[in-house]
């Protein structure tokens, strides 16, 4: 007996590879995403370290770094970009895909955040599928904010939808010790500052001088948590970022 080939069709056009596709779309994966400049990127050793780990991980196998690099380098070179938004993504296979689009960096102005009844699943994985917090995330946006944050029903606090978050208590950079994924911009800034992981909850915000978020487009202070109000952040800034300029670009 023999299996009829897999058919697809792209709004009433086959796909052209239908099995790729079919991978591609089935929700279960992992990536990373970084931000190159003059073909350098902050944390590669991070972003490599990572996709092998989640590979072994969700696949049992692991992933070459040197080719991950060699894919990344010849997708710059293909698009003719020194700059840019890179991603890798791995899937069911070890099948590698790699986008490259223009740079982004995060936003300068003050972000003010919305929390939301929602931890992401495996959050110690940067996984695709992330319908839940693209979902808040386009929902709090709606309403005005500029990013959810996702807590526990009983007010604990673990990162962004798409970021890691930071508090500062006048001593301690403080990262909530939850369930999240330590992004690679977190990972860098971490050892580079007074820091401590502890529980946080919503009913500790009014204690807190300052916050900032994280990913990889770079970093930016909080200005609101819902209805509390950050108002003392610009030494704890200057301290963040100065960190985050002082970790050494690597050749991809």
């Amino acid at each position: 007996m023999t299996t009829a080939p897999l058919h697809v069709e792209i709004d009433g056009s086959p796909a052209p590879d239908p099995e790729l596709l079919a991978t591609l779309t089935g929700g279960y994966g992992h990536f990373t995403a970084m931000q190159v400049r003059d073909g350098r990127v902050r944390g590669l050793g991070l972003h490599l370290e990572r996709l092998d780990r989640s590979t072994r991980e969700l696949f049992g196998r692991g992933l070459d770094p040197g080719h991950v690099r060699s894919l990344l380098t010849g997708a710059l070179e293909a698009a003719g970009r020194r700059d840019a938004a890179a991603r890798a993504y791995v899937y069911e296979g070890v099948r590698v895909v790699v986008s490259v689009r223009e740079p982004a960096s995060m936003p300068s102005a003050p972000q003010s955040l919305k929390t939301v009844d929602y931890w992401r699943p495996a959050a110690h994985i940067k996984h695709v599928g992330g319908f839940g917090q693209s979902y808040h995330g386009e929902a709090v946006r709606r309403a005005g904010f500029d990013e959810a944050l996702l807590t526990s029903p009983y007010g604990e606090i673990a990162e962004g939808a798409v970021t890691n978050i930071a508090f500062w208590d006048g001593a301690s950079v403080v990262w909530p010790s939850a369930p999240c994924l330590t992004g690679v911009t977190m990972a860098l800034l971490e050892p580079r500052l007074p820091s401590v992981r502890r529980r946080v909850t919503l009913g500790d915000l009014p204690g807190f001088r300052a916050a900032f978020v994280t990913n990889s487009r770079g970093i930016a202070p909080v200005a609101r948590i819902d209805d509390v109000t950050f108002a003392g952040g610009e030494e704890l800034m200057g301290r963040v970022y100065g960190a985050y300029e002082s970790v050494p670009w690597d050749e991809v």
